[in-house]
Protein backbone atom coordinates (compact mmCIF):
# COMPACT_ATOMS: atom_id res chain seq x y z
CA UNK A 1 0.00 0.00 0.00
CA UNK A 2 1.34 3.46 -1.03
CA UNK A 3 1.96 5.71 1.65
CA UNK A 4 2.70 9.64 0.50
CA UNK A 5 4.18 11.84 3.09
CA UNK A 6 2.42 15.54 1.98
CA UNK A 7 4.64 17.49 5.33
CA UNK A 8 4.99 16.87 8.76
CA UNK A 9 1.05 17.10 9.44
CA UNK A 10 -0.37 15.34 6.47
CA UNK A 11 0.00 12.39 4.77
CA UNK A 12 -1.76 10.32 2.50
CA UNK A 13 -3.02 6.77 2.23
CA UNK A 14 -3.76 4.60 -0.77
CA UNK A 15 -7.54 3.63 0.11
CA UNK A 16 -8.12 0.35 0.97
CA UNK A 17 -11.50 -1.27 1.95
CA UNK A 18 -10.96 -1.64 5.57
CA UNK A 19 -10.66 2.48 5.63
CA UNK A 20 -14.63 1.78 4.36
CA UNK A 21 -16.09 2.30 8.11
CA UNK A 22 -14.21 5.41 8.82
CA UNK A 23 -14.80 6.93 5.23
CA UNK A 24 -18.31 6.25 5.46
CA UNK A 25 -18.70 7.63 9.09
CA UNK A 26 -16.91 11.02 8.05
CA UNK A 27 -19.60 11.09 5.49
CA UNK A 28 -22.27 10.28 7.22
CA UNK A 29 -21.49 13.18 9.88
CA UNK A 30 -20.92 15.33 7.55
CA UNK A 31 -23.54 14.56 5.25
CA UNK A 32 -25.46 17.47 4.71
CA UNK A 33 -22.67 19.86 4.57
CA UNK A 34 -20.92 17.53 1.90
CA UNK A 35 -24.29 17.01 -0.30
CA UNK A 36 -24.09 20.68 -1.22
CA UNK A 37 -21.21 19.72 -3.85
CA UNK A 38 -20.83 16.65 -3.71
CA UNK A 39 -23.71 14.06 -5.90
CA UNK A 40 -22.14 11.34 -4.63
CA UNK A 41 -22.76 11.59 -0.96
CA UNK A 42 -27.17 11.03 -1.39
CA UNK A 43 -26.13 7.46 -2.32
CA UNK A 44 -23.66 6.63 0.04
CA UNK A 45 -26.11 5.59 2.84
CA UNK A 46 -24.58 2.37 4.40
CA UNK A 47 -21.00 1.43 4.63
CA UNK A 48 -21.33 -1.44 1.90
CA UNK A 49 -21.74 1.84 -0.16
CA UNK A 50 -18.40 2.86 0.60
CA UNK A 51 -16.69 -0.43 0.49
CA UNK A 52 -18.22 -0.65 -3.36
CA UNK A 53 -17.50 2.45 -4.24
CA UNK A 54 -13.43 1.83 -2.59
CA UNK A 55 -13.53 -2.28 -4.39
CA UNK A 56 -14.62 0.00 -7.76
CA UNK A 57 -11.09 1.83 -7.43
CA UNK A 58 -8.91 -0.88 -6.22
CA UNK A 59 -9.38 -3.64 -8.90
CA UNK A 60 -6.39 -5.16 -9.60
CA UNK A 61 -5.56 -3.72 -13.44
CA UNK A 62 -3.47 -1.23 -14.72
CA UNK A 63 -6.01 1.05 -15.62
CA UNK A 64 -7.37 1.96 -11.81
CA UNK A 65 -7.48 5.59 -10.56
CA UNK A 66 -5.06 5.92 -7.93
CA UNK A 67 -7.26 7.33 -4.52
CA UNK A 68 -5.52 8.71 -1.10
CA UNK A 69 -7.06 8.78 2.71
CA UNK A 70 -6.12 12.20 4.01
CA UNK A 71 -4.70 12.20 7.38
CA UNK A 72 -4.33 15.25 9.15
CA UNK A 73 -2.52 15.51 12.29
CA UNK A 74 -3.48 11.26 12.19
CA UNK A 75 -7.28 12.19 11.87
CA UNK A 76 -9.21 10.74 8.48
CA UNK A 77 -9.35 14.27 7.13
CA UNK A 78 -11.37 13.21 3.50
CA UNK A 79 -10.17 11.98 0.16
CA UNK A 80 -8.23 12.86 -2.95
CA UNK A 81 -7.21 10.85 -5.93
CA UNK A 82 -7.09 11.04 -9.44
CA UNK A 83 -9.67 10.17 -11.69
CA UNK A 84 -10.64 9.41 -15.43
CA UNK A 85 -6.90 8.99 -16.02
CA UNK A 86 -6.36 8.65 -20.09
CA UNK A 87 -2.63 6.88 -19.92
CA UNK A 88 -2.55 6.99 -23.75
CA UNK A 89 -2.68 10.54 -23.69
CA UNK A 90 -0.91 11.44 -20.71
CA UNK A 91 -3.77 12.88 -18.49
CA UNK A 92 -5.70 13.01 -15.45
CA UNK A 93 -8.10 15.16 -13.37
CA UNK A 94 -7.79 15.24 -9.48
CA UNK A 95 -10.89 15.77 -7.46
CA UNK A 96 -11.00 15.80 -3.62
CA UNK A 97 -13.15 16.97 -0.30
CA UNK A 98 -12.83 17.32 3.09
CA UNK A 99 -14.79 16.71 6.45
CA UNK A 100 -16.48 20.14 7.85
CA UNK A 101 -13.89 21.01 10.39
CA UNK A 102 -10.62 20.15 8.51
CA UNK A 103 -11.30 23.40 6.04
CA UNK A 104 -8.97 26.28 6.00
CA UNK A 105 -6.36 24.24 7.01
CA UNK A 106 -4.19 24.28 3.87
CA UNK A 107 -4.45 20.69 3.51
CA UNK A 108 -6.35 20.37 0.49
CA UNK A 109 -3.68 22.54 -1.31
CA UNK A 110 -0.81 20.74 0.18
CA UNK A 111 -2.41 17.71 -0.83
CA UNK A 112 -3.08 18.87 -4.30
CA UNK A 113 0.66 20.39 -4.67
CA UNK A 114 1.85 16.81 -3.84
CA UNK A 115 0.25 14.99 -5.85
CA UNK A 116 0.90 17.30 -9.20
CA UNK A 117 4.33 16.65 -8.77
CA UNK A 118 3.38 12.97 -8.86
CA UNK A 119 1.51 12.99 -11.47
CA UNK A 120 4.15 14.80 -13.41
CA UNK A 121 7.40 13.42 -12.55
CA UNK A 122 6.34 9.71 -11.84
CA UNK A 123 3.90 8.97 -14.20
CA UNK A 124 4.69 11.38 -16.95
CA UNK A 125 1.48 12.89 -16.91
CA UNK A 126 0.89 16.28 -19.33
CA UNK A 127 -2.11 17.25 -18.30
CA UNK A 128 -3.76 17.54 -14.55
CA UNK A 129 -7.50 19.15 -14.45
CA UNK A 130 -9.84 20.10 -11.57
CA UNK A 131 -13.23 20.72 -12.02
CA UNK A 132 -15.03 22.82 -9.65
CA UNK A 133 -18.64 23.04 -9.52
CA UNK A 134 -19.58 26.61 -10.03
CA UNK A 135 -20.37 28.62 -6.89
CA UNK A 136 -18.04 26.42 -4.77
CA UNK A 137 -15.57 29.30 -3.76
CA UNK A 138 -12.97 27.34 -1.71
CA UNK A 139 -12.60 24.73 -3.60
CA UNK A 140 -12.42 27.33 -6.76
CA UNK A 141 -9.56 28.89 -4.83
CA UNK A 142 -7.37 25.75 -5.12
CA UNK A 143 -6.88 25.54 -8.93
CA UNK A 144 -6.44 29.29 -8.89
CA UNK A 145 -3.27 29.10 -5.99
CA UNK A 146 -1.36 26.23 -7.50
CA UNK A 147 -1.50 28.25 -11.56
CA UNK A 148 -4.05 26.26 -13.21
CA UNK A 149 -5.31 28.19 -16.28
CA UNK A 150 -9.29 28.19 -16.16
CA UNK A 151 -10.43 26.97 -19.46
CA UNK A 152 -13.87 27.40 -19.32
CA UNK A 153 -17.31 26.23 -17.94
CA UNK A 154 -18.43 22.51 -18.57
CA UNK A 155 -22.54 23.88 -18.60
CA UNK A 156 -24.38 21.33 -16.41
CA UNK A 157 -21.46 19.28 -15.94
CA UNK A 158 -22.48 17.39 -12.66
CA UNK A 159 -25.71 16.18 -11.40
CA UNK A 160 -27.04 17.23 -8.15
CA UNK A 161 -30.17 16.32 -6.22
CA UNK A 162 -31.44 19.62 -7.33
CA UNK A 163 -30.53 19.58 -10.53
CA UNK A 164 -27.41 20.16 -12.57
CA UNK A 165 -24.38 22.33 -12.15
CA UNK A 166 -21.96 24.19 -14.23
CA UNK A 167 -18.35 22.57 -13.63
CA UNK A 168 -15.40 25.24 -14.21
CA UNK A 169 -12.56 23.26 -15.48
CA UNK A 170 -9.01 24.84 -14.77
CA UNK A 171 -5.89 22.77 -16.24
CA UNK A 172 -1.96 22.78 -15.73
CA UNK A 173 0.02 21.28 -18.22
CA UNK A 174 3.68 19.44 -17.36
CA UNK A 175 5.66 22.65 -18.83
CA UNK A 176 3.55 25.17 -16.68
CA UNK A 177 4.71 23.36 -13.28
CA UNK A 178 6.47 25.57 -10.71
CA UNK A 179 9.39 23.69 -9.85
Amino acid sequence: MEHIRVDSKIRLEQVNTSMAPVIYEAIDKDREYLSKWLPFVEYTNRVEDTKAFIASITRNDNKKDLVYSIYYQENFAGLIGFKDTDWVNRKTELGYWLVKNMQKKGIISSCVAKLIRFAFRKQKMNRIQIKVAAGNLPSEKIPGKLGFTFEGTERQGERHKNGYVNLKVYSLLREEMKQ
